[in-house]
């Protein structure tokens, strides 16, 4: 197992030992908390009890929840697995997520101070907040360096991380390729940050900021397009980041994205599927454009189903040579390429998410495909897009597509009518007229087709998606203020 160190100990902190050395000492140095300047003495002077309440109060908002008894038996057994260690440094609050590869707890830090910890954005952000603004008392009596500094420390708040256990059944190398990855993306933006990794015989864990969220599903059916547009322009932010470092995430899904309506900022996680650009790369007919076509026409015409005709089903013994390519993602969100498993996939398929993700908000509807496999979504697809579109997407891949299904029509619908049948304006206006979409959301209409390129090699990037009018961001000096009031 690699060594992954990201945090600057001031004590030390071996996390990758399996034993913890028990004659270690957290108090050789003193604490930084109880450094004190001269100017945060002068401001550092107590007011009256009820100011005193009501900081405190603002301490604790963040309580911790009652914890289910089962739950509380699995922490306590996740703890065990460590020892005395895990105890020591965390304590463990509850559950976030669960899912195939991992388990996510909230925990409190209790380190915290211990280290340079400049993965925090919100001490980043209020570097002060621990500091209580406050007055002379009125008998005039000045509180000493030491009574500030423990004053100061009795009201910290807690700060919280995420602990990912990865469950000892998943691979090693999948294991090394998260925690490898996580790490080439420290600094980056909208992009969760590795703080340390550690192992205890086969039980690896990965520590994580805790980012305060809201769930999805509360949110994004009261989404203006400015709301959208914020939300989008940090999740592309995320995989700009992602991207230049030739990482496909391969799970871009609302679930995967954090995001605080309040503060209007997201945080893209979990890179367990993720994995470099060109891993297990093979070529594909997609690359190389129309020079290829001899090539797609010869492997048609040889092909199983061109020789068999059209069948009502699946063949029975089927003697066609299997196609093996990465299939990684969640059901709803894969793009057509790997669908139709592509061998050369790119960056562009996290484009395609994203863009499910759009639909499901313009269209208020989550799910917006729902479906059970491969063949169902390429159903799904086809009938937005039309039968027609598909096959060349098909080819595109030296593959074929057929269906007999009579509701998927040859041309398919355009994506303005389905947000406006999703939305139920089609026949919601006065006397059962058509409520049009407002310039905005046809604007974010647009914005959709470009993420929704059936040709991977047309569809849009991270870095020119946040240049498109959708999501770039005007930025204007004072001067060009001053001018364009003048005028």
């Amino acid at each position: 197992m690699a060594t992954i160190r990201p945090r600057n100990a001031k004590v030390p902190f071996e996390i990758h030992h399996d034993t913890l050395d028990r004659t270690e000492s957290l108090d050789e140095e003193e604490d930084p908390a109880m450094e004190v300047s001269r100017s945060d003495i002068d401001e550092i002077e107590i007011e009256e009890d009820e100011t005193q309440e009501e900081d405190f109060s603002d301490a604790s908002e963040e309580s911790d929840e009652a914890v289910d008894p089962a739950l509380q038996e699995e922490m306590l057994k996740f703890q065990d697995t460590f020892g005395a260690g895990i105890t020591e440094r965390f304590r463990l609050i509850g559950r976030i997520g669960e899912g195939t590869f991992s388990t996510v707890y909230k925990a409190e830090d209790l380190l915290y101070d211990h280290y340079d910890n400049d993965w925090d954005l919100e001490e980043k952000e209020n570097p002060k907040w621990a500091s209580p603004p406050m007055k002379k008392r009125r008998t005039g009596l000045q509180r000493t360096i030491s009574d500030v500094s423990q004053y100061s420390q009795q009201r910290r708040k807690p700060r919280y991380v995420a602990i990912k256990k990865i469950y000892v059944t998943s691979s090693p190398l999948r294991i090394l390729n998260e925690i490898e990855l996580l790490s080439k993306l420290q600094g980056c933006d909208s992009v969760c940050p590795l703080i340390t990794a550690f192992r205890h015989t086969d039980q690896v864990v990965a520590v994580l900021p805790y980012f305060k969220h809201t769930d999805f599903r509360e949110y994004f059916r009261k989404m203006t397009v400015k709301d959208m547009q914020i939300y989008f322009r940090s999740l592309f932010t995320a995989l700009k980041a992602t991207h230049e470092q030739g990482i496909l995430h391969r799970d871009i899904k609302p679930t995967n994205f954090l995001y605080d309506p309040a503060k209007k900022r997201g945080v893209l996680v979990d890179f367990g599927l993720a994995e470099k650009e060109g891993t297990d790369y093979k070529p594909c007919l997609c690359q190389g454009g129309s020079q290829r076509d001899p090539e797609r026409r010869r492997r048609l015409q040889n092909s199983v189903a061109v020789a068999m005709g059209p069948s009502s089903g699946y063949p029975k013994n089927d003697s066609r040579p299997s196609r093996r390519a990465n299939r990684a993602g969640t059901r709803g969100f894969r793009a057509p390429e790997v669908l139709f498993k592509c061998t050369a996939q790119s960056t562009k398929i996290d484009i395609w998410s994203a863009g499910v993700m759009l639909l499901t908000i313009l269209s208020k509807r989550f799910p917006f495909f729902n479906s059970a496999d491969d063949v169902e979504a390429m159903i799904e697809i086809a009938t937005i897009f039309g039968v027609k579109k598909m096959k060349q997407c098909a080819y595109l891949h030296g593959a074929m597509f057929e269906t007999t299904i009579p509701t998927i029509g040859d041309k398919g619908f355009n994506l303005e009518k389905i947000i406006l049948w999703s939305t139920c304006r089609n026949d919601g206006g006065k006397g059962g007229s058509e409520i049009p979409l407002t310039d905005e959301e046809k604007m974010a209409v647009r914005f959709l087709e470009r993420c929704f390129e059936l040709d991977p090699n047309k569809r849009i990037s991270a870095a020119e998606a946040l240049e498109h009018d959708f999501l770039r961001e005007d930025l204007y000096s004072e001067d060009d203020e001053i001018q364009m009031l003048e005028a």
